[in-house]
């Protein structure tokens, strides 16, 4: 970028870029120059050419030290790159799952993900916090399997969830865009490892993907609405313990199985002031200790509520994943995400209805557009 001062413009500075060169040549030419070393001392010294036990002893030296400086070379070198892939795989992680800011309209919110493929960044799990006109919108998924091979679903799902949220006025909307977005990346992931077929085969291992997905949406009072596409309910955390934030039988996993043409969204009553929720993936649920036995993660919510009767996102996330590596030793089998986001908004002066129900809608729910908060 060209920064201009009092009305003249000022050429950016060329990157220096002679140290790659120089990189380059040093780890071309040492390997090379140890080797020589080796050889010559082999070829023209007159101690390496007597078999006496002294003159044995001095040679093994010499290649001890020349292999000695081979391997040092080497090292560095794989260090260096292997200190430039993190760089890159760190990157791909803020610009796939961006960094969500610990305050949004009001709600207070904190998010990790532990990705069960060793050495990777991301998985197969994916969460988005959006505000927007119509409230604030959240997507948490699942990809089926974990690791490398799920991030290209997990960037078609996430990309398309970040226009849509914007775009669409209802959860329904929204929804059917994953959906499309979906299908559009598996046929083209059919296509690109099959291309004589032309066609998703029903057969092939890519049609057999799905996504598990889980649509909310926070009102500006607090009203909670959700779509539920096979992913686990999350937990509505108060000071009375942790607790289900709805009953009501998912939808089916996007990917195998069309949408039905009706899409009622689920009514969970009001995130209170003071409220959070948490989301999570099944990674969570399944987890299992050397005896087989699942995580508890119900107890283990309960148990952070009775010590914190207003939970603080962050201590939350930290309570839980500790648990959590405790209970696997330290080797979770599965990808696992979790979102905790609290209502820290002011407290209405009037309480528009009774919390902690929900139950399908029994007509299309009409889009309701709130009024911006902090210019969001």
């Amino acid at each position: 970028m060209i920064r201009i001062k009092a009305g003249v413009p000022r050429r950016p500075r060329p990157r220096p870029r002679a140290r790659r060169p120089l990189r380059r040549a040093l780890a071309l030419g040492l390997p090379t120059m140890w080797g020589a070393i080796a050889i010559t001392y082999k070829l023209t010294c007159p101690l390496a050419q007597q078999t006496g036990l002294g003159a044995r002893i001095v040679t093994s030296a010499v290649f001890f030290a020349v292999g000695t400086g081979l391997i040092v070379q080497v090292r560095r070198s794989l260090l260096r790159e292997l200190r430039q892939i993190r760089q890159i795989a760190g990157a791909a992680q803020n610009a796939l799952l961006r960094p969500l800011p610990p305050r949004l309209d009001g709600l207070n919110i904190a998010a990790a993900q532990l990705s069960a493929e060793r050495g990777a960044v991301v998985g197969g799990d994916l969460y988005e916090v959006i505000a927007t006109e119509h409230g604030v919108r959240v997507v948490m998924g699942d990809v089926r399997g974990h690791g490398i091979a799920a991030i290209g679903t997990v960037a078609a799902v996430l990309g398309s969830f970040r226009e849509a949220a914007h775009d669409e006025p209802d959860l329904e909307g929204v929804l059917r865009r994953l959906d499309r977005a979906l299908a559009r990346h598996l046929r083209e992931r059919a296509r690109a490892e099959h291309p004589a077929s032309g066609a998703l085969d029903p057969d092939s291992q890519v049609a057999e993907e799905f996504v598990t997905v889980l649509l909310l949406e926070i009102g500006a009072d607090g009203e909670l609405r959700a779509l539920n596409c096979g992913h686990p309910w999350p937990y509505r955390l108060s000071g009375t313990g942790a607790e289900p934030l709805a009953r009501a039988d998912p939808l089916p996993p996007l990917g195998p199985f069309p949408l039905p043409t009706a899409l009622p969204f689920v009514c969970c009553g009001q995130l209170l002031p003071g409220e959070a929720l948490f989301l999570y993936t099944d990674g969570a649920e399944d987890a299992r200790d050397a005896r087989g036995r699942f995580f508890p993660l119900r107890d283990v919510l309960a148990k952070v509520v009775a010590q914190h009767p207003l939970p603080v996102p962050q201590s939350v996330l930290g309570s839980v994943f500790t648990a959590l590596l405790r209970h696997t030793g330290g080797t979770p089998t599965d990808d696992v995400a979790i979102l905790v986001l609290r209502n820290d908004r002011r407290p209405a002066s009037t309480p528009s209805g009774p919390q902690g129900t929900a139950h399908s809608a029994t007509t299309h729910p009409h889009p309701t557009n709130y009024p911006q908060r902090n210019g969001v």
